[in-house]
């Protein structure tokens, strides 16, 4: 049976055993769990479907799309610079960051095309585009596994059963879907974000007495 190279590099990149260290962070719901703000599994599901339609979901995908599109290695570094400077708090930017440094250097480490130390939709944008691998899947699948990504760690932190959890990323799906696909349709003057209570929460689990993940 045949099988697109392609396919199988983007889902080796964002598989969970892929070095990036994506189980470490929780984008906040650590906080937002203990604080009583999500409660349940329909708490959860609302939390999400903010943070893609109005946090970084949103944003993500336009960084990874500018990325992709990028013309030189200055345009590139500017798009990493917003990245950064997007980040709401000192531990999204660490999240970013640090994933992306690691999605980098492992990457760079199996294939032949050097990926400088970026942010991680930035790097993974241009990884894509060096690799010669479709925007438009690029896209999807990571908006996909950062949601999944999510959901386990909510599922190690609540009552959340397994098969509540993947109910609750398929009740997603279409919305992932439409998010990705819009997101080849804007640029960087497109950024914005509007996900307060994410973004109070993953300022306040920097201080937070007892935690599980980094963010």
């Amino acid at each position: 049976m045949p099988t697109d190279p392609g396919l199988t590099r983007i889902q080796q990149w964002l598989s969970p055993s892929y070095p990036v260290g994506a189980f470490a962070y929780s984008h906040g719901l650590e906080t937002a769990i203990e604080t009583g703000a999500i409660l349940n599994i329909d708490d959860l599901r609302l939390w999400l479907t903010d943070l893609i339609t109005n946090g970084a979901g949103y944003s993500d995908p336009i960084l990874l799309v500018a990325a992709y599109r990028s013309e030189d290695a200055e345009a590139l570094q500017d798009i990493d610079q917003q990245a950064r400077a997007f980040a709401p708090s000192n531990e999204r930017l660490a999240e970013t960051a640090l994933q992306g440094a690691a999605f980098c250097q492992t990457t760079s480490a199996i294939s032949d095309h050097d990926i400088p130390d970026l942010t991680y939709p930035v790097g993974l944008g241009y990884a894509a585009r060096r690799h010669g691998l479709p925007l438009d899947v690029t896209v999807h699948m990571y908006l996909h596994s950062f949601v999944s990504n999510l959901v386990a760690a909510a599922q190690r932190l609540m009552p959340v059963g397994q098969v509540e959890g993947q109910r609750n990323l398929t009740d997603l799906a279409p919305l992932i879907a439409q998010i990705a696909q819009d997101a080849l349709t804007l640029d960087l003057t497109d950024l914005s974000g509007s996900c307060f209570l994410a973004d109070i929460a993953s300022m306040q689990h920097e201080i937070q007495y007892s935690r599980t993940f980094r963010s």
